[in-house]
């Protein structure tokens, strides 16, 4: 195995000082949090280096740079002994690494990448991905709503201080594009609850109606007048005929057609677990859903085994968010949904940026032994951070 590890990790650093490198990807890890890994040839800080994105099966993805000039075979190997099977892709030939169960490795196809390199023997340009280009986003900045929001100038140039809001549109338009199978194709019903001032609602209407071409039926609901009145003359000034605002709290709200995407940006505390329940109630397709303040859970945990987290304030707090979201995604499982978190934008940009997202299932059945177990799953989640406390009145 030894032999065969240093020999693909030599072949993959060779490939990309040639500029021959597409991608190595790294499956069947032996750590058992892990999906599997994609190494590829980058340029950071005009620096050639191989970034290794590691895909966790918590949906996070985290990464490592290994500078190209600082980096040779043994280093990698390191890496690549974490894994069972290594694929190696670069623009002519493949190669393959296989390990067995009983610890037996192969390579597969290694001399048609050396005869690859023999024909490519002065090392070509700089890699063409590069974190140091513009990142393509789907949205360019010269789209009329946001220059209306403010996000924009007139020439379609971000404002400094509203780029980190750009990101997080175009991330939460990424994040519907990775769902919009799971939705119709040709006309949706949409509804933003504690739309505020609706940046992901205007997003959603433009991405369906003007990029995909759909017919949207869109309704956008906040409890502030002059916010709604605001969103209201933007959408008019667009023409986004689709696109609808109410005052009104949302537990008062019945739509009259049945949303197939619920959307929520940092609905502040209970506000997001109110979301949620009518979302489920309306059976709705898919709920991508961005919590704000967790304070319902922090006033009411009482649990004993996790006094030595809870007697520090700030610990509490921390325990309280991430419990609180998983709880709701618990409640969620019950319902019928395959859930899941997704990272929003950067947490140094905001500490907010846990987006909940679910999945409506096909034929749920609420009596199945599935659904039975997820229900007596959350009621014991719900009772151990709880106690003996009466949750009837909990939210979540």
């Amino acid at each position: 195995m030894e032999e065969n590890i240093l020999k693909i990790s030599s072949l993959l650093i060779e490939a990309a000082r040639k500029n021959l490198l597409r991608k190595a990807v790294l499956s069947k890890p032996l750590d058992k949090s892990l999906l599997k890994t994609v190494i590829s040839a980058k340029l950071i800080s005009a620096k050639p280096v191989l970034q290794a994105e590691f895909f966790h099966k918590d949906n996070k993805v985290t990464h490592k740079n290994f500078i190209l000039s600082e980096t040779d075979e043994r280093v990698l190997s390191e890496l690549f002994k974490g894994y069972m099977q290594i694929n190696l892709l670069c623009n002519g030939a493949d190669c393959e690494y296989r390990c067995s169960a009983s610890g037996k490795a192969v390579l597969l196809n290694e001399k048609k990448v050396l005869r690859l390199f023999e024909q490519t023997p002065s090392a070509a340009a700089l890699p063409e991905e590069s974190n140091d280009r513009k990142k393509k986003h789907i949205l360019s900045g010269n789209e009329p709503f946001l220059k209306l929001l403010g996000v924009a100038d007139q020439n379609g140039r971000v404002y400094d201080k509203k780029q980190s809001k750009f990101r997080q549109i175009n991330r939460f338009l990424e994040i519907i594009q990775d769902i919009e199978d799971k939705l119709p194709q040709k006309s949706i019903r949409i509804c933003d609850l504690c739309c505020g001032k609706s940046y992901l609602s205007f997003a959603a209407y433009h991405y369906f109606s003007v990029i995909k071409g759909m017919d949207v039926s869109m309704t956008g609901i906040d409890l502030k007048p002059d916010v709604v009145e605001h969103c209201t003359s933007v959408s008019k000034q667009l023409g986004f005929h689709g696109l609808e605002f109410i005052c009104m709290d949302i537990n008062d709200y019945s739509p009259e057609v049945l949303p197939s995407l619920v959307i929520s940006l940092h609905a502040c505390d209970i506000a997001t677990d109110i979301v949620l329940k009518k979302a489920a109630e309306w059976k709705t397709d898919v709920i991508l859903s961005t919590p704000c303040c967790h304070h319902e859970l922090n006033h009411n945990i009482d649990c004993e085994e996790l006094s030595f987290i809870t007697d520090y304030s700030m610990l509490r707090q921390k325990l309280c968010d991430a419990a609180t979201d998983a709880l709701r995604l618990c409640k969620l499982e019950a319902l019928g949904y395959s859930t899941s978190t997704v990272e929003l934008i950067d947490p140094n940009e905001t500490p907010k940026n846990v987006l909940l997202r679910a999945i409506r299932k096909k034929h749920f059945d609420p009596s199945s032994a599935e659904a039975r177990a997820a229900s007596e799953r959350y009621a014991r989640a719900k009772e151990f951070l709880c106690g003996g406390k009466d949750t009837a009145d909990l939210h979540f």
